[in-house]
């Protein structure tokens, strides 16, 4: 089954040219069936990058998919047209009026690290969207800096500022083989890595209820479960392009910032070398299990999300 977007979204020219199965909103108005709905927070600068690397991923399913993109509602983009943000996405205001419900939610990472939460501009707004995830999203997928915020959020644990920025591949290590959202895993799995803070098991395990699913004893905690706020959280970018960390140090290079080679990513470590992508299986196991896992426990009628733990 596809993934619905629209026919003049980017992604959807970019995920065809791919091979990905994409459908237009008026050809899957005909088929009788519920596709799950699923939005994305989008909090990077790339707005479309960050739509194509995740439609890629939740696209790759048996599933339809019903992909919405919404936004904080006063933060003002600079990256991208405000054409594109008119035309694709909505601000959470209007999501949190409406009253709209979603199987699915991930919230992306965001250029903010080094900011405490509290002093973010849109923080007051990220908290009232953590907790409507309680009562109008079934389950929720928190990424890097979206992950660290929402276990703050639930749990008050902290972030960590590094000495230096965790940059390059690193391997990760499974920690609950019995998961459903690791079904399908080896025992170990690499993943990209891109960031100045970290969160320590230490302070999970101080937090009754988490579960930590993937870690690394280099990067630490990868992925940790909630399950009382049906909450994924992963601190690393399965979700990367083969050369988004080339991107990342080629700008950090033109801009005389200093940073290092990133970490197992390129052959030999050469920059000159073109960067092999050894984490795209996993990365397509890991949304393809939350998928199906929303898709086994969420309602059928969508407006009994919320409703009696579900």
């Amino acid at each position: 089954m596809p993934i619905k977007i629209p026919s003049d979204l980017p992604a959807f020219d970019v995920l065809t040219r791919e091979g990905v199965m994409v459908m237009s909103e008026d050809d899957a108005a005909l088929q009788d069936i519920r596709p799950l709905r699923i939005g994305l927070l989008n909090l990077m600068p790339k707005k479309i990058q960050t739509e194509n690397q995740f439609a890629r991923l939740i696209g790759a399913t048996p599933l339809q998919i019903d992909f919405q993109l919404i936004r904080m509602t006063e933060h003002q983009t600079k990256n991208t047209a405000a054409e594109h943000m008119e035309s694709f996405y909505r601000p959470f205001s209007e999501i949190e009026h409406t009253g709209e419900k979603f199987d699915g939610l991930i919230i992306t990472g965001a250029p903010i690290e080094h900011l405490e939460f509290e002093d973010v501009t849109y923080w007051e707004e990220m908290e009232r969207v953590f907790d409507w995830t309680r009562t109008n999203v079934h389950s929720t997928f928190g990424v890097c800096w979206g992950g660290m915020a929402m276990i703050h959020h639930f749990h008050g644990v902290p972030k960590h500022l590094l000495p230096s920025k965790l940059f390059g591949c690193y391997e990760q290590y499974c920690e609950d083989t019995t998961s459903p959202f690791l079904r399908g895993f080896s025992d170990a799995c690499l993943i990209p890595v891109s960031r100045w803070t970290e969160i320590r098991q230490e302070d999970i395990d101080k937090a009754p209820g988490l579960t930590t699913l993937l870690s690394s004893p280099v990067t630490g905690p990868c992925l940790v479960e909630d399950e009382a706020n049906r909450g994924l959280y992963i601190f690393n970018h399965f979700e990367y392009d083969s050369d988004t960390l080339k991107q990342e140090y080629d700008r950090d290079m033109d801009a005389g910032t200093a940073i290092g080679v990133p970490v197992n990513y390129y052959p030999g470590d050469d920059p000159n070398a073109r960067p092999q992508n050894r984490w795209r299986s996993h990365a397509h196991l890991l949304y393809g299990n939350w998928i199906n896992q929303i898709y086994q426990t969420t309602p059928f009628d969508i407006d009994k999300i919320g409703t009696d733990g579900a």
